[in-house]
Protein backbone atom coordinates (compact mmCIF):
# COMPACT_ATOMS: atom_id res chain seq x y z
CA UNK A 1 0.00 0.00 0.00
CA UNK A 2 1.29 3.43 -0.93
CA UNK A 3 1.26 6.43 1.37
CA UNK A 4 -1.55 8.07 -0.64
CA UNK A 5 -3.68 4.91 -0.21
CA UNK A 6 -3.05 4.92 3.54
CA UNK A 7 -4.07 8.57 3.81
CA UNK A 8 -7.21 7.93 1.76
CA UNK A 9 -8.22 5.07 4.07
CA UNK A 10 -7.67 7.31 7.11
CA UNK A 11 -10.45 9.52 5.72
CA UNK A 12 -12.85 6.55 5.77
CA UNK A 13 -12.23 4.98 9.20
CA UNK A 14 -12.87 6.03 12.79
CA UNK A 15 -10.19 4.02 14.60
CA UNK A 16 -6.76 2.69 13.65
CA UNK A 17 -6.21 -1.02 14.15
CA UNK A 18 -3.44 -3.29 12.90
CA UNK A 19 -3.50 -7.08 12.65
CA UNK A 20 -0.52 -9.40 12.39
CA UNK A 21 -0.25 -12.03 9.65
CA UNK A 22 -1.66 -14.67 12.06
CA UNK A 23 -4.81 -12.53 12.51
CA UNK A 24 -4.07 -11.35 16.05
CA UNK A 25 -4.52 -7.68 16.83
CA UNK A 26 -1.65 -5.41 17.73
CA UNK A 27 -2.62 -3.94 21.13
CA UNK A 28 -4.61 -0.75 20.73
CA UNK A 29 -2.15 1.20 22.88
CA UNK A 30 0.61 0.95 20.22
CA UNK A 31 2.70 3.97 19.34
CA UNK A 32 4.15 4.95 15.99
CA UNK A 33 7.66 5.83 17.09
CA UNK A 34 9.05 6.61 13.64
CA UNK A 35 7.84 7.75 10.25
CA UNK A 36 10.49 8.03 7.59
CA UNK A 37 11.62 7.33 4.08
CA UNK A 38 14.23 4.59 3.81
CA UNK A 39 16.45 4.42 0.75
CA UNK A 40 18.41 1.22 0.23
CA UNK A 41 21.13 1.03 -2.42
CA UNK A 42 22.70 -2.34 -3.06
CA UNK A 43 24.19 -4.69 -5.59
CA UNK A 44 22.39 -7.98 -6.05
CA UNK A 45 24.15 -11.31 -6.59
CA UNK A 46 23.99 -10.73 -10.35
CA UNK A 47 26.04 -7.53 -9.95
CA UNK A 48 23.07 -5.27 -10.75
CA UNK A 49 23.00 -1.97 -8.85
CA UNK A 50 19.56 -1.46 -7.31
CA UNK A 51 17.72 1.11 -5.23
CA UNK A 52 14.60 0.53 -3.19
CA UNK A 53 12.78 3.29 -1.33
CA UNK A 54 9.89 2.84 1.12
CA UNK A 55 7.97 4.84 3.66
CA UNK A 56 8.64 3.25 7.03
CA UNK A 57 6.39 3.25 10.09
CA UNK A 58 7.76 1.74 13.28
CA UNK A 59 5.01 0.41 15.55
CA UNK A 60 5.88 -0.02 19.20
CA UNK A 61 3.87 -1.38 22.10
CA UNK A 62 4.82 -0.26 25.60
CA UNK A 63 3.20 -0.31 29.02
CA UNK A 64 1.30 2.91 28.29
CA UNK A 65 -2.13 1.24 28.27
CA UNK A 66 -4.04 4.51 28.11
CA UNK A 67 -2.48 5.55 24.80
CA UNK A 68 -4.67 5.38 21.69
CA UNK A 69 -3.53 6.78 18.37
CA UNK A 70 -6.49 8.58 16.85
CA UNK A 71 -7.06 9.01 13.15
CA UNK A 72 -6.62 12.78 13.56
CA UNK A 73 -3.31 12.37 15.39
CA UNK A 74 -2.09 10.01 12.65
CA UNK A 75 -3.08 12.50 9.95
CA UNK A 76 -1.22 15.24 11.81
CA UNK A 77 1.88 13.04 12.17
CA UNK A 78 1.81 12.29 8.44
CA UNK A 79 1.37 15.97 7.52
CA UNK A 80 4.39 16.92 9.64
CA UNK A 81 6.43 14.02 8.25
CA UNK A 82 5.60 14.84 4.63
CA UNK A 83 6.58 18.48 5.08
CA UNK A 84 9.74 17.90 7.11
CA UNK A 85 11.04 14.88 5.19
CA UNK A 86 9.62 15.61 1.72
CA UNK A 87 8.19 12.10 1.59
CA UNK A 88 7.46 10.53 -1.77
CA UNK A 89 4.31 8.50 -2.46
CA UNK A 90 5.97 5.14 -1.89
CA UNK A 91 4.98 1.73 -0.59
CA UNK A 92 4.69 1.57 3.19
CA UNK A 93 6.81 -0.85 5.18
CA UNK A 94 5.91 -1.55 8.80
CA UNK A 95 8.46 -2.48 11.46
CA UNK A 96 7.05 -4.28 14.48
CA UNK A 97 8.78 -6.02 17.36
CA UNK A 98 8.14 -9.72 17.85
CA UNK A 99 11.00 -12.17 18.45
CA UNK A 100 13.08 -9.71 16.44
CA UNK A 101 12.16 -6.63 14.45
CA UNK A 102 9.83 -7.83 11.73
CA UNK A 103 9.33 -5.97 8.46
CA UNK A 104 5.93 -6.19 6.85
CA UNK A 105 4.07 -4.88 3.85
CA UNK A 106 0.76 -3.17 4.58
CA UNK A 107 -2.71 -4.17 3.48
CA UNK A 108 -6.27 -3.30 4.51
CA UNK A 109 -9.11 -5.75 5.19
CA UNK A 110 -12.35 -5.55 7.14
CA UNK A 111 -11.72 -2.01 8.47
CA UNK A 112 -8.24 -2.90 9.76
CA UNK A 113 -4.74 -2.41 8.48
CA UNK A 114 -3.01 -5.74 8.05
CA UNK A 115 0.68 -6.48 8.37
CA UNK A 116 1.55 -8.74 5.44
CA UNK A 117 4.49 -11.11 5.79
CA UNK A 118 7.32 -10.54 3.34
CA UNK A 119 9.97 -12.94 2.10
CA UNK A 120 13.53 -12.67 0.88
CA UNK A 121 14.23 -13.76 -2.68
CA UNK A 122 17.06 -13.90 -5.17
CA UNK A 123 16.78 -10.91 -7.50
CA UNK A 124 19.09 -12.34 -10.17
CA UNK A 125 17.69 -15.82 -10.76
CA UNK A 126 18.62 -15.64 -14.43
CA UNK A 127 22.26 -15.06 -13.41
CA UNK A 128 22.56 -17.51 -10.54
CA UNK A 129 22.77 -21.23 -10.33
CA UNK A 130 20.73 -21.47 -7.15
CA UNK A 131 18.68 -24.66 -7.29
CA UNK A 132 14.97 -24.59 -6.59
CA UNK A 133 15.05 -26.51 -3.31
CA UNK A 134 12.17 -27.30 -1.02
CA UNK A 135 12.41 -25.27 2.18
CA UNK A 136 11.87 -28.46 4.15
CA UNK A 137 14.04 -28.73 7.24
CA UNK A 138 14.91 -32.29 6.24
CA UNK A 139 16.15 -31.38 2.77
CA UNK A 140 19.81 -32.19 2.37
CA UNK A 141 21.97 -29.15 1.65
CA UNK A 142 23.37 -28.99 -1.84
CA UNK A 143 26.12 -26.90 -3.31
CA UNK A 144 25.63 -25.45 -6.76
CA UNK A 145 28.45 -22.96 -6.79
CA UNK A 146 30.71 -23.18 -9.76
CA UNK A 147 33.69 -21.11 -10.74
CA UNK A 148 31.55 -19.22 -13.28
CA UNK A 149 28.71 -18.52 -10.84
CA UNK A 150 28.35 -14.93 -9.72
CA UNK A 151 26.34 -15.85 -6.65
CA UNK A 152 28.99 -17.55 -4.53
Amino acid sequence: MKLSDFKSILNQIETIEFTLPDGSLIPQHFHITEVGQLDKRFIDCGSVLRKVSVINFQLYTADDFDHRLSVQKMKSLLDKSEKALLLDDLEIEIEYQSDTIGKYALGFEQSRFTLVATQTDCLAKDECVVPNISKSKTAAPTTSCTSDSCCC
